[in-house]
């Protein structure tokens, strides 16, 4: 009961009030990021395996390529937990320390090898690939929408500069003088305004949008997903089966009671 309460009261990552959240510009900070992140982390996934390939006849390959995987492996779990950090989602770790112990005693190249996933490792290879293509996708989406509603935001001062250094006007042929609405360079500055701080909104969410579709992408969530049962089932295996032999041991230490007659 406590634990699904803990997990009701866990936070979603969900951001509300984007236009005062710090989360919002974090956000943007991150997808300004995304771009030069997501070509070095593409570019050093290609050249670590192109590199590997080409130098396994000398043998030096080998232990390239599961180092390629180790960083690999790495760079997702950096990602991975810098989303979480900026949602403000929980951390889960995992301790290994039963197997790191087991495996201290051992060839460092040996522990590469027996820790090596096949599965794990073309999941991080695509998750890379993803993280390439949808850091452009997204830094486009972002600015554009961003810089639509600042734009519009910025016009009306735009406008006064213009007029007042180069003498341009550059609301003469706008949409008011082709439906001949004859309002002052005041009302239009307010309209103006008032639609970039909608659109400055409306990206904002999309900025968001955006973050949430990157959590996915990236199985952000994939630590909460794992049950817990299987964590916890050899204590309480090991708890009940020390239960059990210490009743089976009362019960033959009172099989091999002598019993008295009374006289």
């Amino acid at each position: 009961m406590k634990a699904i309460e803990t997990t009701a009261k866990e936070p979603t990552g969900k951001v509300s009030w984007v236009l005062f959240n710090p989360k919002t510009y974090v956000t943007i900070l991150y997808l300004l990021l995304s771009l030069p992140l997501g070509i070095i982390y593409f570019t050093v996934a290609i050249t670590g395996i192109a590199l590997s390939i080409g130098l396994t006849p000398i043998f030096i390959g080998i232990p390239l390529f599961f180092g390629v995987a180790k960083l690999l492996h790495g760079i997702v779990n950096f990602e991975q937990n810098m989303i979480r950090q900026i949602l403000g989602l929980p951390t889960s770790p995992v301790s290994y320390t039963n197997n790191q112990q087991s495996e201290a005693g051992r060839n460092w190249l040996m522990r590469m090898v027996r820790g090596f996933d096949g599965g794990l490792f073309i999941r991080n290879l695509l998750l890379i690939f993803q993280r390439f293509v949808t850091g452009i996708v997204f830094f486009v989406i972002m600015v554009t929408v961003i810089s639509l509603g600042l734009g519009f935001i910025a016009l009306p001062a735009v406008h006064i500069i213009l007029m007042n250094e180069l003498k341009l006007d550059i609301l003469e042929n706008t949409l008011f003088s082709y439906f001949h609405i004859d309002w002052t360079y005041n009302q239009q500055y307010m309209l103006y305004v008032g639609v970039g701080l909608v659109l400055f909104w409306i990206a904002l969410r999309v900025v968001n949008g955006l973050m949430q579709i990157q959590r996915r992408i990236m199985y952000v969530d994939e630590p909460y997903q794992q049950p817990s049962v299987p964590v916890e089932a050899p204590i309480h295996a090991s708890v009940q089966s020390q239960y059990y032999e210490y009743q089976e041991d009362q019960s033959t230490q009172g099989m091999m009671q002598p019993s008295y007659r009374e006289l």
